[in-house]
């Protein structure tokens, strides 16, 4: 087994399972590595990191691979045909064998969450979901890290997001309302905004934190003094829509250096990659107000304090 009895072996598949302590140590931990203060730590040394990806990636793909890397860990890298998943094998049975041999996997599948929680109930493997159908949790991570680092802290702040309400939106929903005052709007095309379920879990959690949530499906009226403007591509990796006129619905969705009309101060924020001319205009993620690469670079810093927090370092509460 590749498990040692000083280790442990947390599982993210979504942020709900971290507590709120865990969520802001994990947050913390990631700030500290991009701003330089956590120096080189061995953590991940002796271990073996999977990194399996079905389906296209640069940032997380790099990020996860260069923070094991920079920990201590040993990588074996997945392409979308290695597994004998496609021959027929059993995801259960796939997970077992994981779990003897290596100790966290890395997995984008872009498929239902059951299927890395079937590795994580192994009991005897670490599984990070890069992204599933219903959750990117990462990417929410990611971006807790980059406002913390921005603005010296999450709560308070004014964030609106305008676009899909995909797996990216879903963490954003799952995390920001977990934070005391923070006031966080979507603004989602009609018929492509957040499930049922999300839109649930996150009012929940504003009600249980004191935070404001708000979903809407038109560009009006949008809040003054907002802090951040958030969008994601339009055309989600590994997804179609089936409306042929889908950019008609998607079209008032823009982001357009407008909306700083009455929020001048806002950042402005992409989870990349992004499509100048689709979701945002060239002059908004080109310009001064773009923190998007510092957010892209802060993927590798927060993949480091999450791999920690599923081994029980530092970035555990």
């Amino acid at each position: 087994m590749a498990t040692t009895a000083s280790q442990q072996h947390r599982s993210l598949l979504s942020t709900d399972d971290l507590t709120d302590a865990e969520l802001r140590a994990v947050i913390d931990r990631g700030t500290e590595y991009s701003a330089g203060r956590a120096g080189r730590t061995p953590a991940l040394a002796g271990d073996i990191v999977g990194v399996y990806f079905r389906m296209t990636s640069t940032r997380t793909r790099t990020a996860f691979s260069a923070g094991a890397l920079r920990l201590g860990a040993q990588i074996i890298a997945y392409g979308p045909d290695d597994l004998q998943i496609n021959t027929g094998e059993s995801v259960e049975d796939t997970g077992r064998v994981f779990a003897r041999m290596v100790d966290v996997i890395v997995a984008r599948t872009g498929r239902p969450q059951r299927e890395l929680a079937a590795w994580a109930g192994t009991g005897g493997l670490s599984v990070v979901n890069a992204m599933t159908a219903e959750e990117h949790p990462t990417q929410a991570l990611t971006d807790l890290t980059t406002l913390k680092g921005r603005f010296g802290q999450v709560e308070g702040l004014r964030v609106v997001y305008v676009g899909e309400g995909n797996n990216t939106a879903a963490a954003l929903a799952l995390t920001l309302p977990r934070f005391p005052g923070v006031e966080f709007e979507l603004r989602t095309p009609p018929g492509f905004g957040l499930t049922e379920e999300i839109r649930a879990r996150a009012e929940e959690h504003a009600r249980t934190s004191g935070a404001s949530f708000v979903e809407r499906h038109d560009m009006d009226a949008l809040p003054r003094d907002t802090d951040v403007f958030y969008t994601t591509r339009w055309q989600t990796t590994g997804t179609s829509k089936p409306d042929p006129h889908w950019r008609d619905v998607f079209a008032p969705f823009q982001v357009t250096s407008g909306l700083w009309e009455h929020s001048p101060k806002a950042v402005f924020m992409h989870d990349l990659p992004a499509h100048r001319g689709d979701e945002v205009t060239a002059d908004v993620l080109d310009g001064p107000m773009s923190i998007a690469l510092d957010q892209a670079e802060n993927k590798m810093h927060s993949a480091m304090a999450v791999l920690e927090w599923c081994r029980g370092g530092e970035s555990s509460a």
